[in-house]
């Protein structure tokens, strides 16, 4: 699905560069579930704004489906994030003047969905995620486990190709990031690509893969399951260090 090969990323400022990413090599096959860690700064979180289209490479090449991303109009990156990619925030992004339905109906308003077909998507999307209870309330009326389901389900709705998410349970407390994870989990097992940064060593322990970036680099590689068998041995006391590492 995606194919990244040499892919840089400089900032500059006078005088001064700093290379956020210097010459990243990843294949990503459609249907994995990818986590990326590494301590702030290390470039994780603008290689996923360069995958999302919303930050562009200053060298390389990263193919979508075949197709060269680097190089594109703002107009056509637009399009294939519409089409293509759902977004999962830290932070949630929800509107606070919207409802629930509201927002998870938004990406279909952009896409010119009728409004039959959005009301038939979003009704379908929220019974999914286990929100529908919620969707004539507000995020400031959701506990932080519903509004970052109310967000997955708005990153769903348009069926992406693609699932971006960004710490997605920084800001949770460990049952409800809990929650989310094991929602993520259950995506990846019905075919969806996930690509995820965290700090966590448990969450990434949901992937199939975890790459680990430090300096703008990938330096290493391991599957999953070499995390989880860690944790199947860890008891209840231990969780919360490590949910929190």
């Amino acid at each position: 699905m995606i194919n990244i090969h040499n892919l840089s990323k400089i900032y500059k400022a006078e005088d001064v560069q700093t290379h956020a990413l210097n010459e990243v090599n990843l294949n990503i096959t459609e249907g994995e579930f990818l986590a990326i860690m590494g301590p702030s700064g290390c470039g994780k979180s603008t290689f996923l704004s360069v995958l999302g289209l919303l930050d562009s490479a200053s060298a390389g090449s990263y193919q979508f489906e075949g197709a060269e991303m680097i190089g594109l109009s703002e107009r056509k990156k637009s399009d294939v994030r519409k089409k293509n990619i759902g977004f999962i925030f830290q932070n949630f992004n929800l509107i606070d003047e919207l409802t629930v339905y509201e927002n998870i109906e938004l990406p279909l308003i952009y896409n010119g969905i009728s409004s039959s077909e959005r009301k038939r998507k979003v009704e379908e999307i929220m019974e999914k995620i286990n929100i529908a209870h919620r969707a004539r309330h507000y995020p400031q009326q959701l506990s932080g486990g519903q509004q970052q389901r109310a967000a997955v389900a708005r990153a769903l709705v348009t069926k992406p190709r693609l699932i971006l998410a960004d710490e997605p349970t920084g800001n949770l407390d460990s049952s409800n990031g809990n929650e989310v994870m094991n929602l993520l989990a259950e995506l990846h097992r019905e075919g969806s690509t996930i690509v995820m940064v965290t700090h966590s060593s448990y969450d990434a322990g949901f992937a199939s893969r975890i790459i680990n970036m430090k300096d703008g680099e990938i330096f290493n590689e391991e599957h999953a399951s070499q995390r989880k068998d860690v944790f199947a041995k860890a008891d209840a006391k231990e969780f919360e260090s490590i949910k929190n590492d």
